[in-house]
């Protein structure tokens, strides 16, 4: 359940701006790298301090500056101060419990969504929060742990591949937007090729295990949609932004990572018909398998029931019985007893019940 939910308890009763952590302390000492560039250079590095990056700020660069780890709220408070940022919006990024959206302001544009990583060991999925603001020639992002998806837009900045150096912060906030609507279809791939495996299991041989893989999928899938879902109102939502720090020829993209979105929520919604579809298949399958089991006892017990009784005339005890003398009576009972049978089994596979 701590995977699905996070406790925010903690905040309750405080004053509105008041920097508390929501969330796991992923990294002992907080990291915070560096990306300075325009056209013709570019200067990445890890800073020490948070106040080294400042100077950044008002250059006609673009900068790129990167906070891994939440819990330190002493230098997320002094970037707000600094960038301007207001104390609700401080508050909202040390909180990894906010769904997806956009927020705009005058200066900055804040931004909220859900980065997914696949566990190849266990096949679960995990989230975390990723917070943009994007200002005029800097982003600054937040996450809570060390490690994410954006090193190939760190690498089209250093090697000065595509229009990333060439554009403003607009195309950079894009990029990371991009990269990570774009990881949801590898976590979409895993998914569907877990459902279909399932979906054959079921048909083949369902057990009892694969009703706990359905509830997990099943789990799995509402954590997924509630991840990406509110995704679609915030893109859409910078898309049509009438805010200057966005430029005209950025929308475009924009309206491509929206469409993605669209795209990747049309998938989650038809998985999870097909994973709701999966407990019908399963109890239809068991079923199924237990008629064929019923079948194949009743077919046993149909042709023995007149053996039976021959058997049960057979076996009384009187002294007058006109075949029980005869020297052929066992024989010709055993043969009448094997003529029944062979005729119902001829008569049960001519009906198809066999």
């Amino acid at each position: 359940m701590p995977r699905f939910y996070k406790k925010v308890s903690s905040k309750a009763g405080q004053t509105p701006g008041t920097l508390t952590h929501v969330g796991k302390k992923k990294v002992a000492k907080v990291r915070i790298t560096l990306n300075d560039y325009d056209e013709k250079q570019i200067q990445q590095k890890e800073m020490k301090r948070i106040e080294d990056c400042f100077p950044f700020k008002d250059k006609p660069t673009v900068t790129w500056v990167n906070i891994d780890g939440l819990h330190d709220t002493e230098t997320i408070e002094k970037i707000g101060k600094h960038f301007g940022i207001h104390p609700l919006v401080l508050e909202d990024i040390v909180n990894t419990e906010q769904r997806p959206k956009v927020d705009e302001f005058d200066d900055y544009i804040f931004i909220v969504l859900k980065m997914l990583s696949l566990n190849e060991k266990s096949g679960e999925t995990h989230s975390e929060q990723v917070s943009m603001i994007l200002g005029k020639n800097y982003v600054v992002s937040f996450q809570e742990a060390i490690g994410d998806i954006f090193d190939p837009v760190r690498k089209r900045l250093a090697e000065g591949k595509g229009k990333i150096r060439k554009s403003g912060s607009d195309y950079l906030a894009y990029a990371l937007l991009d990269i990570i609507v774009d990881n949801y279809f590898k976590i979409l791939e895993n998914f569907g090729e877990k459902i279909e495996s399932i979906e054959e299991g079921l048909v083949d041989n369902p057990k009892s295990e694969s009703l706990q893989t359905i509830h997990s999928l099943k789990r799995e899938m509402i954590f997924l949609r509630r991840s990406v879902w509110p995704l679609r109102e915030a893109i859409s939502s910078l898309e049509r932004s009438e805010s200057g720090l966005i430029e005209k020829k950025t929308r475009i993209y924009l309206r491509d990572v929206y469409d993605h979105t669209i795209q990747v929520i049309d998938t989650i919604e038809t998985f999870r018909d097909m994973v709701s579809g999966m407990v019908d298949l399963y109890l239809s399958s068991v079923s199924n398998k237990m008629n064929q089991v019923m079948k194949v006892l009743t077919i046993i017990a149909t042709i023995f029931i007149p053996l039976t009784f021959i058997a049960g005339i057979y076996g009384m005890n009187f002294d007058v019985m006109p075949e029980l003398r005869w020297s052929f009576g066992y024989f010709m009972v055993w043969g009448v007893m094997i003529a029944i049978g062979l005729v119902m089994l001829a008569y049960f596979r001519r009906k198809e019940w066999l």
